[in-house]
């Protein structure tokens, strides 16, 4: 299958086209590398042997993606591009809504120009809200939707544009992804967490202490009345992350009465924060100082997924713990304290959805010819 990926050479988006191409498909990468950088696609190419053709746009600029749609010749989409941090969010949510809509606008767009009827949206687990600091149970599928921050809202908002639009009669089939606290390297050491602008993650932070980049981490402990004062996540794997995506993508190829469906990816697994900072001490042999600052606004107490759908229907389950993420990610960290060498990159614009020029364009249930 030739799979057009949006997003691809950022962290979770390198990851999945690697697995992707491993799998046996033929990929497109469209990246205004503003938060990907090409060394991440190097180095896939460099585990898979095999190459992977790359765009450098942004995902909301319609005239380049009807472009890109025309030579690309794509059998299915997966959409990683759009602001995935939630810290980021919070700060700049006009720039959150704009990126993550108008990116998926843009592609129903061109999908239904080109005849591209497969679709997966990759998803947050900020789409549920918060279970609450007793842990409350396991978020399933049907769970209902009260998102808290900003992230999570502008992700509602995506899922629900896709319902609407296979309710009117588009010829879309669309996989949800719900992805939990994605964390760890890949095996190889050779892909990993860049430090390309976006906020870094937990481990990403405990990596700088352990390594002396930084005195101590921030642990938020003051807003939170769990077991041990500290929020508790569901941390997964990326490259078992990545492997859902590859799952899902040849789900949407099985018969179902439904157009749009929906997966959680994460462990079924509660850690709370000084449970990571253990875990990545043990594993690292370093001592990792920590310091209690204030809770920021939009942070959820506990969120942990409830896998027996995607376990039921993809096949598929996480498979590696948390000294398995610690591990792998120690391993990138050393060897790439400050991320990815230097490249040089494309000069393309951050902001996107502006200024673009209007057009006339078919419904979205009109039938398109490639």
């Amino acid at each position: 299958m030739r799979v057009l990926v949006t997003g691809g050479a950022g962290y979770l988006g390198s990851h999945v086209v690697l697995a992707l191409v491993q799998a046996g498909h033929e990929v497109d990468v469209v990246d205004d590398f503003s938060r990907g950088t090409p060394a991440s696609l190097a180095r896939g190419e460099a585990i898979s042997r095999q190459r992977v053709r790359t765009h450098a746009a942004d995902v909301a600029d319609i005239d380049a993606m009807e472009r890109i749609f025309a030579g690309a010749n794509a059998d299915a989409v997966v959409h990683l591009a759009g602001l995935r941090s939630a810290s980021e969010c919070v700060d700049r949510p006009l720039d959150a809504y704009e990126t993550n809509l108008t990116t998926t606008f843009t592609l129903l767009r061109c999908m239904t120009w080109y005849g591209v009827d497969r679709l997966v949206l990759s998803s947050s687990a900020a789409v549920y809200g918060d279970a609450g600091a007793d842990g409350g149970t396991p978020f399933a599928e049907d769970a209902p939707l009260v998102p808290v921050s900003t992230l999570g809202r502008t992700m509602v908002t995506n899922e629900q544009l896709l319902r609407d639009v296979a309710r009117a009669g588009a010829a879309l089939r669309v996989a949800v992804l719900r992805c939990f606290n994605t964390v760890g390297a890949h095996p190889s050491g050779r892909i990993g967490e860049d430090r390309n602008g976006a906020p870094s993650s937990l481990l990403t932070r405990l990596g700088e202490v352990a390594l002396g980049l930084r005195g101590h981490v921030e642990v938020h402990a003051d807003g939170h009345s769990t077991l041990d004062g500290t929020a508790v996540r569901d941390y997964v794997h990326v490259s078992d992350v990545a492997a859902g995506h590859v799952a899902a993508l040849a789900a949407l190829d099985e018969p179902s009465a439904e157009a749009v469906r929906t997966w959680n990816l994460g462990t079924g697994e509660a850690s709370s924060v000084h449970q990571v900072l253990r875990t990545f001490a043990e594993v690292t042999g370093r001592d990792v100082p920590h310091r209690v600052v204030p809770t920021p606004p939009e942070t959820v107490t506990t969120s942990v997924a409830d896998t027996r759908r995607s376990a039921a229907e993809l096949s598929w389950s996480a498979t590696r713990d948390l000294t398995q993420i610690c591990r792998d990610h120690w391993r990138w960290q050393q060897e790439h304290p400050r991320g990815y060498p230097s490249t040089v990159t494309p000069e393309t614009p951050w902001r996107r959805g502006v200024g673009h020029r209007l057009r006339l364009v078919p419904p979205l249930s009109a039938a398109v010819s490639r």
